[in-house]
């Protein structure tokens, strides 16, 4: 303690003595600045007086006296520098400085006073007279002067300050030498006499622990110093270890969780349609929460109603169907937990059971809602808990894969199917028959072109959107009747074609007959008008008694032609032995 004292003090002395060499160099050279500024002002005052009495300007007689004004202030400046107690010698030499100013500013104001008073000859000569040039002079060679003293006496008290900063600095080196020597051995001797023994008796305790023996017992000999501290620190390694282990149990199993949400993720970016998702999720939601059970649900084509698409375990509390606004999670947009303990709100799809908890998860992508992902525990379960962020993670990656497959399906749709109507477009159809010449087989055919009789005239009378609701109608008509057997498509305009596949001739005359009718019959009004009665010509044709596939296009449309020309609200069949026949 007291070597530690002896070293900090010396520590203090040297820096005493630097801060000494310090000051006394930042003396000097504040002395020497103030000094040589005296000396450029007379050089200013000189300058700005001949220039005056040379000139006459007024503005180098202003300059002169601010000049003259700022070599006094430096001259009051000096002076108290001089009473701060200067040595005799640059006491001495600072007054000759203030003298030979003096002599050299009462010569340039006189001069500038002849001036004033019209003797300009005598004012010129003073300037550059032999004594204005001599007190010049000496006030040059007196500020060097006085200049070269300071600097010696700066570098002598620098040296001594110097050289008593190093020599305690030495000093207090050398006590933090000794004061490192002795504890150094006041260490040795607490290693070799407190430490070692105690150490090899636990150097077997601790290799156990280093292999993760953790059923080692440790030492207990209640010693509160450092034995003791370090048999404590012994027993906290062993319990991070058993911590440890269980960490890295939870560990393995959070990352085999992962890896099969990984897997799930893979197996619903495989999927092509919306179909393949439930069974996907009902497989892997079983073995990645096998306590719990559970709905998938998508959100119906009218936005009012959430239908379970596939299911694991044994869900109870919720229907397999039930209205979007009973769901909260649906309402509030997140998951919601209906917990037995009333925490919150109970979602109005549940079943009253208070003891069991149920959480839903919306499945919402780009802004959407798509569905709600359903988990379920039995009562006093902690699974649902623990396994509600592994759902969410999942629930984000589930919408965004169902709002894709229903995109792709939107996309798919706009493709092949005509926007106004619905049905199937022309290039579905030209696909279609193409297909059907291609194929090898020999089961009939039929081929229906309907036409909507006079269409134009609702345009005319009602307005475009009575002309589009008509035949948005019309297409519904020819949907519902044809049935499963038909394939309805719009050919362009007010223009329909059916295809009939495994219908011979009198099959397809009856449905060319029943749709014909029900549009004639079926009462068309809109926005609360009615539009009168719609008829449609149909034109059939078939590839029934070997007539070909290829002119089935070209058959329909002439026999179409031919219910136009004979007085339209007719069917025209083309066919071997029927050609032109006409139902009214």
């Amino acid at each position: 303690m007291g070597l530690t004292l002896l070293s900090g003090g010396s520590f203090i002395i040297a820096t005493h003595y630097a801060d000494r060499e310090r000051d006394a160099l930042d003396t000097a050279w504040k002395i020497d600045e103030s000094v040589e500024m005296l000396a450029r002002a007379a050089e200013l005052t000189t300058e700005d007086a001949r220039l005056f009495v040379f000139t006459g300007e007024q503005r180098y007689l202003e300059a002169f006296r601010a000049t003259l004004a700022e070599e006094r202030e430096r001259e009051r400046a000096i002076r108290v520098l001089r009473e701060k107690g200067l040595p005799e010698e640059e006491a001495a030499a600072l007054r000759a400085v203030e003298t030979k100013a003096e002599i050299l500013d009462a010569i340039e104001e006189q001069a500038v006073a002849d001036f004033a008073n019209g003797a300009e000859d005598q004012a010129k000569a003073a300037l550059f007279s032999p004594e204005h040039e001599e007190a010049q002079f000496g006030l040059l060679n007196s500020v060097s002067h006085f200049v070269d003293l300071v600097a010696l006496r700066t570098r002598g008290e620098v040296e001594r300050a110097s050289a008593q900063a190093g020599l305690w600095g030495t000093i207090a080196k050398s006590m933090l030498a000794l004061t490192a020597l002795v504890f150094l051995c006041v260490l040795y001797f607490v290693l070799t006499r407190r430490v070692t023994r105690p150490l090899l008796r636990m150097s077997d305790v601790v290799q156990r622990l280093a292999r993760q023996d953790y059923d080692v017992q440790l030492l207990s000999d209640g010693r509160r110093d450092e034995i003791g501290d370090m048999n404590e620190a012994i027993q906290i390694f062993r319990d991070n270890g058993l911590e440890r282990e269980r960490l890295d149990a939870e560990r393995r199993k959070d990352q085999r969780t992962k890896d099969q949400i990984l897997q799930l993720m893979h197996r619903l970016q495989a999927c092509r349609q919306e179909g393949e998702l439930a069974p996907v999720v009902a497989l892997f939601a079983s073995q990645l929460f096998p306590d719990l059970s559970g709905h998938l649900f998508i959100m119906n084509t009218g936005r009012t109603a959430l239908v379970a698409k596939s299911s694991w375990g044994t869900p109870t509390l919720s229907g397999e169907e039930f209205a979007a606004l009973e769901c909260w999670g649906i309402r509030r947009g997140r998951a919601h937990l209906s917990d037995g303990a009333n925490n919150d709100v109970r979602c109005l799809h549940l079943r009253e059971q208070e003891a069991s908890s149920a959480l839903c998860v919306p499945l919402s992508a780009r802004g959407d809602t798509v569905g709600a992902l359903y988990f379920e525990e039995a009562e006093g379960g902690t699974a649902l808990d623990n396994a509600r962020t592994y759902v969410e993670l999942i629930a984000e990656n589930l919408a965004l894969a169902i709002a894709n497959l229903q995109l792709r399906d939107r996309l798919a749709n706009l493709a092949v199917r005509d926007p106004l109507t619905g049905l199937l477009n022309r290039r579905s159809l030209d696909e279609n028959l193409a297909d059907l010449v291609q194929e090898d087989r020999d089961d009939p055919t039929a081929l229906m072109m309907i036409d909507i009789d006079h269409f134009k005239r609702f345009n005319d009378q009602f307005g475009h959107d009575a002309g589009d609701f008509v035949m948005s109608q019309v297409a519904a008509i020819i949907t519902n009747v044809a049935g499963h057997g038909g394939i309805a498509h719009r050919y362009g305009g007010e223009e329909f074609a059916v295809i009939f596949r495994e219908h011979d001739g009198a099959a397809a005359l009856q449905k060319a007959e029943a749709i014909r009718h029900a549009i004639e019959t079926a009462p068309i009004d809109y926005q609360g008008q009615p539009l009168g009665t719609v008829t449609v010509s149909v034109g059939v044709a078939t590839t029934e008694d070997n007539r070909p596939k290829a002119t089935l296009m070209q058959r329909a449309d002439a026999a179409l032609l031919q219910a136009k020309s004979s007085g339209r609200n007719v069917v025209v069949c083309d066919w071997s032995g029927r050609a032109n026949r006409r139902l009214a």
